[in-house]
């Protein structure tokens, strides 16, 4: 069945990708209104755990099955996820309470109990969907008088008897939902405002034996006995019964349909969250001002005393940064693999601004699984003509002639380093037969994605930047380089390199620490308002640092500052992921061997990306201003 939806998403993968990526949900439209009666149908969708971060698809587990098994349709994004929505036996009536529904009955083989041990040591969570809202379980904080959602419920949970000392495992076979609905009082319809349950583990009892009519002792609709605690909790053992049951009850809320993600989307620490973003930016604006004060003043004092030389012999008794000027624009050593990872980062650098004002309008809704993650892979796909037309005009400047080439190192270099780290770690998640890992119609469409669009993308972009004029540098550049003299112990490239990535750092560390808690704590991220604000911040540090060393730099009569320039902004992907791997030791409790090379090869890749767009960003300010000044003086 798996190869076949591969293969169904292969031939309809255009149709998927679009209706993933621009099909966006705006709060307000298109909500489903239920008359009294009207069937729903919860969905199920795939069991995760953030102690091994695989997930697997419901089924994986021997719950009870509907006839047919239908698999809803799924975007791109969703595929990659690991997102795997099915249908399920859970059938509920709007607005018709239920009591003490049996789904199925089921003896436990050896296996049976294996698999649900397993899922239950590493505390995997089952996740399930109706009209689209994801099913939460309610916890009341203690210490404060409000109320926290926790996504999906426990598989099980291990515990033990009153006055014995060994451990048993008990599944929850009994959900009681709640069905939250905002009633419209002139039609007399609902909308469906919130999900919720609460799961318990009880060992169902029966007269008699098993059939259709049989009435339960334990939950039983007719007597007015529903579970209420699991004080007779059901274990998991092999040879054992296990009856699935469920309640359902109907309340009316004040929500409306337009509001009913704002439970889910507020944070936990929201207080912290404001005042830790409000105290950086106020940090970094400052530092920030601070920087460009001193520098605006000390280069205009600079170019006016150059400019007001009088004889040629106070030219010569000169020093700093005027005195390199024949040697500023030559060319750096690997030009081409400079020009390579510019592009890259300018094709980033475009791609994840549009995905953020795309997000800051609303479009990227969580409401729309796997659209954020879909539209990021188009953008980036489709900003390749960024890519070619960036580095075959910086190539041109450098004297390139074979454009080509470097069309296609744009196209490739960065794609293939994490198309590898990508295959490696999808063949360990096929190896622990994890829903997470990509089939096979994906892995097509990705590969069509990068070679049937991207690459011509970034040849067009390439094709029309070389046709261009070349950039013309605004000194010209001496036959011979001129020598550098000894550097001072803290202008050494590589303490200035390190030095140069820590601010651009500190400016998103804390809103870091959100993101990582969303992606592998299984928690909504969606205040994209100031993560557009600290991309701003980050932007404006990195090019001022970078300026910054740039113009201590060539004060010591040191030019070569391309790569440096680049390096400066983008060495903070070296404490990103430094601050990725404490958070792996302190936050997280994965065990598995599996898990944390999973974890740290996705690090990896963020990582590498983050650091071709700081790089390139760092690299332009550079380049914008060593141009700006070298302008500014009359150079004999």
């Amino acid at each position: 069945m798996s190869f076949r939806r591969s293969l169904v998403f292969s031939a309809s993968f255009f149709f998927l990708l679009f209706h993933g990526a621009f099909s966006f949900y705006l709060p307000g439209v298109a909500p489903q209104d239920f008359q009294k009666g009207d069937q729903l149908q919860v969905k199920v969708n795939k069991l995760t755990s953030t102690k091994t971060q695989l997930p697997y698809t419901y089924y994986s587990l021997p719950y009870c099955k509907p006839g047919k098994i239908l698999d809803s349709a799924e975007n791109l994004g969703e595929v990659l996820r690991g997102d795997r929505i099915e249908n399920s036996q859970y059938v509920f009536k709007m607005r018709e309470p239920q009591m003490c529904n049996i789904v199925c009955k089921l003896k436990l083989d050896a296996q049976s109990a294996k698999e649900f041990k397993e899922k239950i040591d590493d505390e995997y969570r089952v996740n399930m969907i109706l009209d689209n809202l994801p099913l939460v379980v309610p916890i009341k904080r203690p210490d404060q008088d409000s109320t926290v959602y926790q996504l999906g419920f426990h598989v099980g949970l291990k515990g033990q008897y009153s006055g014995s000392k060994e451990e048993k495992y008990f599944i929850h076979n009994h959900l009681a939902f709640t069905v939250k609905y905002h009633r419209d009082l002139l039609t007399e319809s609902a909308r469906i405002v919130g999900f919720e349950v609460k799961p318990f583990s009880v060992k169902h009892e029966y007269d008699g034996n098993w059939g259709e009519n049989t009435r339960l002792t334990t939950c039983d609709p007719h007597a007015k006995h529903t579970v209420v605690n699991s004080n007779t909790p059901q274990e998991v053992e092999e040879n054992k019964e296990i009856i699935f049951t469920y309640d359902v009850e109907f309340e009316e809320s004040d929500v409306k349909w337009a509001s009913r993600w704002d439970a889910y989307l507020l944070m936990n620490d929201d207080q912290i969250h404001w005042f830790s973003i409000v105290n950086s930016l106020m940090i970094v604006l400052f530092l920030s001002g601070m920087v460009a004060m001193i520098m605006l003043r000390t280069l205009y004092r600079d170019i006016s005393k150059y400019n007001e030389l009088e004889t040629q012999e106070e030219a010569q008794e000169e020093t700093g940064w005027k005195l390199v000027h024949g040697d500023v624009f030559r060319p750096p050593n690997n030009s081409d693999l400079l020009c390579v990872y510019v592009g890259t980062g300018v094709q980033f650098f475009f791609m994840i601004l549009v995905t953020m004002i795309f997000a800051v309008l609303g479009f990227l809704s969580p409401s729309n699984r796997g659209g954020l993650m879909t539209a990021m892979l188009l953008l980036w796909v489709f900003m390749g003509i960024f890519a070619g037309y960036a580095s075959s005009r910086l190539y041109k400047m450098f004297k390139g002639s074979e454009w080509k080439s470097i069309a296609l190192r744009t196209a490739t270099l960065f794609p293939a380093t994490v198309c590898a780290v990508f295959f490696v770690l999808n063949a360990l998640i096929w190896g622990e037969k994890s829903s997470g890992a990509v089939p096979f119609g994906t892995m097509f469409a990705l590969i069509f994605l990068w070679f049937g669009i991207s690459v011509p993308l970034v040849f067009v972009g390439g094709y029309v930047g070389f046709k261009k004029p070349a950039i013309e540098n605004p000194v010209k550049t001496n036959k011979i380089p001129r020598q550098i003299p000894e550097q001072a112990w803290y202008m050494n490239p590589v303490f200035s390199v390190l030095i140069g990535g820590i601010l651009p750092f500190g400016a998103v560390f804390i809103e870091l620490f959100f993101i990582l808690t969303s992606i592998w704590l299984n928690q909504f991220y969606y205040i994209f308002g100031f993560l557009f604000l600290v991309f701003a911040i980050l932007i404006v540090t990195c090019a001022e640092i970078t300026i910054v060393l740039c113009y201590f730099q060539l004060c010591s009569e040191d030019y070569l500052w391309w790569w440096r320039s680049y390096l400066t902004s983008g060495s903070s992907a070296l404490y990103l992921f430094l601050y990725a791997t404490f958070y792996f030791f302190t936050k997280l409790e994965i065990t598995k061997f599996v898990s944390a090379v999973l974890y740290f090869g996705y690090m990896l890749i963020v990582s590498y990306a983050f650091f071709v767009v700081t790089g390139t960003i760092g690299f332009y300010a550079c380049f914008w201003f060593t141009r700006l000044i070298y302008s500014s003086v009359k150079i004999d």
